[in-house]
């Protein structure tokens, strides 16, 4: 892989497992400098496998929908590495499994909130100054399709990311003229210790998802991981303010009894070509 992000500095969180870890690995494989983050102590080993790798990188085990927690982050990433040129908002939480409008309480709803937006809300607020002073930067949250329509997760969840989604807008706007970009993925059913209860014992995900998938398989952490890397590069440098969605098909139609199968389409290109 050739180095895109030589010289940058980023900040991870939710990095102990699935997205986080495998987008700290990649930033770190690029060049950068990674702090990692996240509430558990599982953090320390994915800095540990990017230190293996040869890269550079520090862990730090904190609540990322806590705002001293957030601000020390920033100030780790000035301390250790001098600034901060990319922010992954990633941590996030589901709450309750099965959570619908009348079946949860306002406490779950706080918390979710409190970690799903207000910690990205917090990512943004005091990441962009450091940004602005070395001449821009790239601000990327863990959004999701459940974000952006209903059926995809619990409703405090589904009502989170669809939060985030108009925070990262917002932002964008209030970050005019900075060079500083606000960006969200939105990833579909992706293999996570979040989505692990959807999979069978092998790590396969049920023919009913999978069906309603285009690429017709479940999405791993690195699918993630490389739209990040694209996000936080100048690859992406006009790209500002938009959601991405990662989900191999899933939202592009409304699933519904006339979805093709899978061996007719393959016989149908078979009889054209």
């Amino acid at each position: 892989m050739s180095v895109q992000l030589a010289g940058k500095v980023a900040i991870v969180t939710g990095a102990g497992s699935g997205i986080g870890r495998a987008t700290s690995r990649l930033f770190a494989a690029a060049g950068a400098r990674v702090v990692v983050a996240d509430v558990t102590e599982s953090v320390r080993e994915t800095a540990a496998l990017i230190v293996e790798a040869g890269g550079i990188s520090s862990a730090v085990v904190c609540d990322a929908g806590s705002e001293p927690a957030v601000q020390g982050l920033v100030e780790k990433g000035i301390t250790l590495y001098g600034g901060v040129d990319i922010f992954h908002a990633n941590a996030g939480i589901t709450g309750q499994s099965d959570s619908g409008v009348f079946d949860s309480s306002a406490s779950e709803w706080l918390e979710v909130l409190r970690v799903n937006l207000v910690g990205p809300f917090l990512a943004i607020k005091y990441s962009a100054p450091v940004m602005n002073r070395r001449g821009g930067g790239s601000i990327i949250c863990t959004a999701s399709v459940a974000g952006l329509r209903a059926g995809a997760g619990p409703a405090p969840y589904s009502a989170s990311k669809a939060g985030l989604i108009n925070l990262v807008q917002s932002a964008c706007q209030n970050l005019v003229g900075t060079n500083i970009r606000v960006n969200a993925i939105c990833p579909g059913l992706i293999a996570t210790a979040m989505t692990r209860h959807w999979y069978d014992e092998s790590g396969v995900a049920p023919k009913e998802l999978t069906r309603l998938i285009p690429q017709q398989r479940g999405g791993e952490a690195e699918d993630i991981a490389a739209v990040a890397l694209f996000l936080a590069s100048d690859a992406s440098c006009y790209i500002n303010g938009q959601h991405l969605v990662v989900d191999g098909g899933l939202t592009a139609a409304i699933p519904s009894p006339w979805t093709p199968d899978p061996q007719s389409i393959q016989a149908m290109l078979r009889a054209q070509g």
